[in-house]
């Protein structure tokens, strides 16, 4: 996968790429990154990637010229006219969230360019015209899109094919399936008087499974009910939701 930044911060990826999955990605070739300075992308002797916002206002407004450029020297022709297999992206506040869906999308394809948005935001006809789709990581303000497009790099990173030692790990992480992860333990199996629930030393794979699914339901349920809507349940796990329900309609009424 070719993965391109856009920033007039370079500098500030270095450093994570060098770590954790992404270099690991990168050393197996299954990740090609590239960050593109923007002000490398301008004409006049002072690198100016923004200017004030037509209408009058507070703030700085990024140019389309540099922009557009750093586009096209990156292989994106203008939005409609690139690969299928290629999208081109804008940090935004306005954009959908980003989430392990669109991890898993995004990830499949063979190009992705991030355009990391600063100040008040970016000429409209970068969005109009330019770009594919505009992203954010949150409801919360940043000072510009770097942290926002390294989170993305990473989630994309750690889905590439064999960059995990064993893909399952991946798979039972929290949001893949749709649910929150179960609780996991490790040695001792006693710390004070805090011990290791019973099942998972049991041995049996099977009732391990059951514990750990149902564990799962639970997290889910009482942190995050809104990811029940679009998860696979099977009937198993609409019965122990059902009985969760009744325990804490029983429990308000005591």
């Amino acid at each position: 996968m070719k993965l391109t930044i856009i920033t007039i911060f370079p500098e500030f990826f270095p450093g994570p790429f060098g770590d954790g999955m992404i270099r690991v990605a990168r050393e197996k070739g299954k990740l090609d990154v590239n960050v593109v300075n923007l002000r490398d992308y301008t004409h006049d002797v002072h690198k100016t990637v923004d200017d004030a916002p037509f209408g009058g206002g507070p703030g700085m407004v990024m140019k389309i010229e540099p922009l557009h450029a750093a586009l096209e020297a990156s292989g994106n022709s203008i939005k409609g006219q690139r690969p299928a297999n290629s999208k081109v992206l804008l940090t935004s506040p306005q954009g959908r969230r980003f989430d392990q869906a669109t991890a898993i999308e995004w990830a499949a394809l063979e190009h992705v360019t991030i355009v990391c948005g600063r100040y008040k935001g970016v000429d409209e006809r970068v969005a109009e015209h330019l770009i594919d789709e505009e992203f954010s990581v949150g409801d919360f303000v940043l000072s510009g899109g770097e942290p926002a497009a390294l989170c993305v790099v990473d989630a994309l990173a750690r889905l590439q094919p064999d960059v995990l030692g064993r893909f399952d790990s991946a798979e039972s992480d929290s949001f893949h399936s749709g649910l929150l992860d179960c609780a996991y333990y490790t040695r001792p199996e006693v710390y004070g008087e805090w011990r290791v629930p019973e099942v998972l030393l049991s041995g049996h794979h099977a009732n391990v499974a059951k514990a750990r699914r149902e564990e799962s339901l639970r997290r889910t349920f009482e942190r995050r009910p809104d990811l029940l809507t679009g998860a696979p349940l099977t009937d198993a796990d609409r019965r122990f939701l059902i009985q969760l329900e009744r325990l804490r309609a029983a429990r308000r009424e005591t």
